[in-house]
């Protein structure tokens, strides 16, 4: 993985250094959210996050999956503190800041995401002056959402720079994660997305479904959803979720692994091309979620 890593990050090198010369620092904000559960896509994003790392960049994973918050779990790691401690003032943003496999830090959702959308405005202020805190330190803050249409998800989706959905062949996971798109794309702010397929035998696969999403949404939604790429369907993938080791780490010359790395790439050399002064950043992701939430 590791010479993979290497020319993988030669290949994004110019182009990053070109991002620094046009624009400051300012990290973007992602969603990763899927239409049903089941989809592979707490694994998708933790993976997701590591690679970047890999390729350089500084990555923030915040579990923001209500009620089944399990990037902890994905990594073998049990949090001092979550979220719970921040919202309520005992501790700060540092201190709830865990690290998993290569020192990737993230943020552990636990019970205190509830208690997001129902906080003082003191309350509030505090947590978004510990978020900025950390952001600008940052490349990209990835948000693990809950899988479906809850108002929790939608408003982590809508207040973001850009949404990943992730979905798998099957016609449920498909029609479900349309239906995803097709929410969000009516609602006020207009969110980009990214289609992530996984669990399919090869590539003509992967292209087959994103075809059918991107098809549907361009004839009755008029918008474009690009496919971000792919990962095999993998048995290592399960293997590693019992071991609790990200994949990537536990096998990372399986076929998913060299996917995901390969998907990473992808992201920051087309990213880095599109971003350029476009960026709310955390102050103006935190400024459209907090209208929401109030």
């Amino acid at each position: 993985m590791n010479d993979q890593a290497e020319s993988l990050r030669q290949l994004v090198s110019s182009m990053e250094q070109q991002e620094q010369q046009r624009t400051p620092r300012s990290a973007r904000i992602i969603t990763v959210s899927s239409g049903k559960g089941g989809v592979g896509k707490s694994n998708f994003t933790l993976n997701f996050c590591l690679a970047l790392k890999a390729l350089n960049k500084k990555v923030l994973l915040f579990d923001a999956d209500i009620g089944m918050a399990n990037i902890d779990v994905l990594m073998g790691v049990r949090p001092r503190y979550n979220l719970y401690h921040l919202l309520k003032g005992e501790k700060n943003i540092r201190e709830i800041m865990e690290h998993g496999m290569d020192s990737l830090p993230f943020i552990p959702g636990g019970s205190g995401l509830a208690d997001l959308f129902t906080l003082s405005d003191s309350d509030l202020n505090y947590f978004t002056e510990q978020i900025e805190e950390i952001s600008d330190e940052m490349d990209y803050i990835v948000f693990d959402t809950g899988a479906g249409l809850s108002k929790e998800t939608l408003k982590f989706i809508t207040a973001a720079d850009e949404c990943l959905v992730v979905t798998t062949p099957e016609p449920t996971s498909i029609t479900d994660a349309y239906a995803l798109i097709k929410v969000v794309g009516g609602m006020e702010e207009a969110v980009p997305f990214q289609l992530m397929i996984n669990r399919v035998e090869n590539e003509k696969e992967a292209r087959q479904v994103a075809d059918k999403i991107s098809l549907v949404a361009r004839k009755f939604l008029d918008i474009e959803i690009p496919m971000l790429g792919f990962m095999s369907d993998d048995n290592h993938v399960v293997q590693a979720v019992k071991k609790q080791v990200p994949f990537s780490v536990a096998y990372p010359n399986c076929n998913a692994s060299r996917d995901i790395q390969r998907l990473a790439a992808n992201y920051i050399a087309n990213g880095t091309m599109q971003d350029a002064g476009t960026l709310t950043g955390i102050k103006g992701f935190l400024h459209k979620w907090l209208k929401r939430t109030k």
